[in-house]
């Protein structure tokens, strides 16, 4: 999972771009990156937040009035620097992309890319995938007469041959602004504009919030398969303008979108209070009298509010976050996911000490997590602990773009809840369930569904048995590189599944 943006306008938009990253920051902590053009591109990025990566002396270097900007999440190789997003490449006209999501045929187009136009990426940086397939399909054209027929013909191609989730933005040099999406619109990416005495500014994001700092109008969603061009004229083209089926990952509206973004007509703030309301039904089942009703922050704010209203418990904030720390989720390693929950998270104890204490998160992923919440709020005197999740067991690994490519890695894959709540040291466990959560993101309105791949098992890309072994490779092979780099010792093949401890 990443965060985009690109612009496009009569002046400089390097400022406007690094504002728009640093709204969309929640994304992604590892790397940043921008590419602007003018007669050349100007490309700066490296590891580290947005703050870290950009400052002024870098930002007067990027000159030009169209522009792209990422901020990155790693989910597939290493966090090397020179993985780190935006990519160029000088012909046809000089490319640069920017890319939110994952494509799980990476092999087949890369032996595509080698044997039919010999073209060799240099990184294990899937993004290099969509844009030399773009590329090559691009210079087939008449490129003295390009068209935006023949650029939208490039896209199309593209993804019929890219499988997976991806929202991409590109910039064609000296030609104008393209943004594409997957074909079934797994990945999220709006379009705005903002009027000016010089003439119109168009940007891609993400997620709408962008458009709030920056004063920009929301004009759509970049929907599935669609394609939208802006060209040198400042003339908006579309490929695909009617709406189809989608399959949107519900796991953005659950965690990974701020809550003041509005994706697809929904605003994930009230999606989250209803996911709350959903859960009081299961809680009163469970027999459970919590004294309080509270949250993890923040992404589990929401849903708590929404649970204690629903039954009519107090709601607290009664663990105290530290702004200036990450998200724990999206941190790559586990002991960095560990180390951020002790640090970020402070519980009052006057509120805890002594109560019954029902606290509830956006999920469980790996458990450990968890149970650092629940031991933290032990140590406080909670006299009793439920834990409580607004999204349901996570039992399949998601390879759209979020870092739990390995069914090992999930708690809910591999334990029951009496084994969970055990593990993580709380009094009950309660999920919510599918069902309701199915129920709460049907098809509406023409707007089509949701990928729930996650929680079911069932993948809206088909059959991925053989991206999912190729995954287990990969992290294999990175995980006991990385335990002989450090000098631990590795176990073998044969040795047994790790407990949750592991996890």
């Amino acid at each position: 999972m990443c965060g985009i943006v690109g612009f496009y306008g009569p002046d400089d938009v390097a400022h406007d771009i690094v504002f728009g990253l640093t709204a969309l920051q929640h994304r992604g902590q590892d790397a940043a990156g921008i590419a602007t053009f003018d007669d050349n591109f100007h490309l700066c990025k490296g590891n580290g937040l947005i703050s870290d990566v950009f400052k002024p002396k870098q930002l007067k270097k990027l000159k030009g009035n169209i522009g792209i900007g990422h901020a990155r999440y790693t989910t597939q190789g290493s966090g090397d620097s020179e993985l780190a997003q935006p990519f160029t490449t000088s012909y046809p006209f000089g490319l640069s992309m920017v890319h939110n999501g994952n494509v799980i045929n990476f092999r087949q187009v890369a032996k595509r890319l080698h044997d039919k136009y010999h073209v060799l990426p240099k990184t294990s940086n899937d993004l290099e995938l969509i844009m030399y397939t773009f590329a090559s399909e691009l210079r087939l054209k008449d490129l003295d007469h390009i068209s935006v027929v023949d650029i939208f013909d490039a896209v199309e191609t593209t993804q019929e041959l890219v499988k997976g989730a991806y929202a991409t933005i590109t910039v064609i040099a000296g030609h104008g602004l393209l943004a594409f999406n997957d074909p079934l619109g797994i990945r999220p990416l709006v379009l705005g504009r903002r009027e000016t005495p010089k003439g119109p500014i168009y940007a891609f994001a993400s997620e709408s919030t962008c458009f709030d700092y920056l004063g920009f109008d929301f004009i759509k969603n970049v929907g599935p398969g669609q394609a939208v061009f802006i060209d040198k004229d400042f003339q908006v083209h579309y490929k695909n303008p009617y709406k189809q089926p989608k399959n949107f990952c519900v796991f953005e509206h659950i965690y990974f979108a701020r809550e003041d973004s509005v994706i697809h007509g929904r605003l994930v703030a009230r999606e989250r209070v209803r996911l709350g309301k959903l859960l009081a039904r299961k809680v009163i089942e469970s027999g459970i009298q919590p004294d309080m009703v509270i949250d993890v922050p923040s992404s589990g704010y929401f849903a708590a509010s929404g649970l204690a209203e629903a039954i009519g418990v107090p709601y607290r904030r009664a663990l105290v976050k530290n702004n200036h720390m990450g998200r724990s989720f999206i941190v790559s390693s586990q002991a960095g996911r560990e180390d951020i929950v002790k640090k970020k998270l402070n519980p009052i104890r006057e509120f805890v000490e002594g109560k019954k204490i029902a606290v509830v998160d956006d999920s469980i992923v790996r458990g450990t997590t968890s149970r650092r919440i629940v031991q933290i709020l032990r140590e406080a005197g909670a006299s009793e602990v439920y834990f409580i999740s607004s999204a349901p067991p996570i039992v399949s690994p998601c390879i759209y773009g979020i870092d739990m490519a390995m069914s090992t890695d999930l708690i809910a894959a591999n334990h029951t809840e009496e084994e969970i709540c055990a593990y993580i040291g709380a009094d009950r466990v309660i999920y919510q369930s599918v069902e309701d959560l199915q129920e709460l993101f049907a098809e509406d309105k023409g707007n089509g569904g949701s990928c729930f791949a996650c929680f079911t098992g069932h993948y809206p890309t088909g059959d991925v048995t053989k991206y999912l072994r190729h995954i287990q490779e990969e992290r294999t092979s990175h995980r006991t590189k990385d335990k002989k780099d450090r000098g631990d010792v590795v176990p073998s093949v044969s040795a047994k599944a790790p407990e949750p401890t592991e996890h």
